[in-house]
């Protein structure tokens, strides 16, 4: 599903920008970048700051236009600050990992980046389906590239292991004992602390209702509260035999 889902950066001027775009994608599973004519190509700072991303940063498709880049797409989103002349569909951050990962199971989906300093221009905007917008501090809202790349695709993940934890749901709950049964363990407890003096048999209130408290957050399981059955048999017979 991730492999499906290209990143975008268009015109990018700081060949270290594309290594670290390459090295957010890895750290949240993405792989598919695409830079679209950029002022330079990926050098030894590009691969530096890729750091172990460096397998994301060789197999980068380098094209002409962002036409080329989204070309087999069925959702384009790009990124853009909130703006009042140009209307067109916003997402949020989270709006966006949600969209893309809901589409991507069915085609190609894109999400694009523009330029360091200007960001996209509005005709590369208008070939995008969505914008979407990272609401950061209003008074200081500049993110660098990769910081923008990271914070998106970090969105992206989120939403993929929701929609994978869906679809591959983690073991059964346990079984749990019901409450006669747990009834009966605090009994045996309650027995067995009072036969080795742990508890005074005139007042074992208040030792038990911490440890009914313990026992409660813990929420031993059917296999959980047999084991601790045993312990406290062991303890008895234990105690019968210095008896």
């Amino acid at each position: 599903m991730l492999e499906n889902i290209r990143i975008v950066l268009v015109n990018t001027s700081h060949t270290g920008n594309i290594g670290s775009a390459a090295r957010a994608m890895k750290t949240m599973g993405l792989s598919s970048l695409y830079l679209v004519d950029p002022v330079s190509a990926p050098d030894g700072k590009s691969s530096a700051l890729a750091a172990g991303a460096g397998d994301v940063l060789a197999s980068a498709v380098t094209v002409k236009t962002l036409q080329e880049a989204i070309q087999g797409c069925a959702l384009v989103v790009g990124t853009s600050a909130r703006s009042r002349t140009l209307s067109w569909p916003m997402l949020s951050a989270r709006e966006c990992g949600a969209k893309l990962i809901q589409e991507v199971s069915q085609s190609p989906v894109a999400l694009v980046f523009g330029r360091e300093a200007s960001g996209l221009t509005n005709e590369e905007l208008q070939l995008c389906n969505f914008h979407v917008c990272i609401d950061a501090n209003p008074e200081y809202s500049s993110l660098n590239l990769a910081a923008a790349v990271q914070t998106l695709c970090y969105e992206i993940r989120m939403n993929y292991l929701d929609e994978r934890a869906k679809q591959f749901p983690e073991q059964t709950l346990p079984e749990y004992p019901f409450t006669e049964e747990v009834e009966r363990f605090y009994e045996h407890l309650e027995s067995t602390l009072s036969n080795t003096g742990f508890i005074r048999e005139n007042h074992p209130g208040i030792i038990m209702t911490r440890l009914r408290r313990l026992f409660n957050r813990a929420r031993p399981d059917a296999r959980e509260i047999n084991i601790l059955r045993g312990m406290l048999a062991s303890i008895d017979k234990l105690s019968e035999k210095e008896e």
